[in-house]
C-alpha cells in the first residue's frame, strides 16, 4: 500500500535559523501514516470508535539529508514494506520536488481497546492484504 501526502511548510514549523525544526518530521510520519491509511479505507478515528483498534507506535526513525526550509512544498510518499503478526512497517520519504529530503520508519502495533487495557491483536488477513497491496 502507497500513499503520497503533501503540505507547505509553515513559518511555525521553522527554528531561529529558518529550518524546519526536526521533530515536525516525526509529526509528518505520523499525518502520512494516518493518511496512508485512511486511503486502505482504515481512518483511523473509525477504527477507534467502530472496531476498537488503535495503532500506537513502537519504533520510529528518521535520518535527514538535506534541509527545508519556510514555504517549501513537501511530498512524504508512504509505503507499508512489512506486515508481521501484530505489527507493520510503514516506510516514510520526504520530497521536495524530485530532491529526497529525508527518510524514516515507523513500526506500529495493531492493537484492541475493546477491554481495560490496551492489547496488541493480530492483524486480520483482510488488512494484511490491503496493506501489502
Amino acid at each position: 500500500m502507497k500513499n503520497i501526502y503533501t503540505f507547505r511548510v509553515v513559518w511555525g514549523d521553522t527554528d531561529a535559523a529558518g529550518i524546519v525544526f526536526y521533530p515536525n518530521f516525526y509529526r509528518w510520519m505520523d499525518q502520512a501514516s494516518h493518511e496512508l491509511l485512511r486511503s486502505a479505507g482504515f481512518p483511523v478515528a473509525k477504527l477507534q470508535s467502530d472496531e476498537k483498534i488503535i495503532t500506537p507506535l513502537l519504533e520510529a526513525f528518521c535520518q535527514f539529508k538535506s534541509p527545508l526550509l519556510y514555504d517549501d512544498e513537501v511530498a512524504v510518499h508512504s509505503e507499508v514494506v512489512e506486515v508481521n503478526n501484530k505489527v507493520f512497517k510503514i516506510k516514510h520519504t520526504f520530497k521536495k520536488g524530485d530532491q529526497v529530503v529525508a527518510e524514516g520508519h515507523e513500526v506500529r502495533a495493531w492493537t484492541s481497546v475493546a477491554e481495560d487495557r490496551p492489547k496488541a491483536v493480530p492483524v486480520p488477513e483482510h488488512v494484511k492484504n490491503i496493506l501489502l497491496s
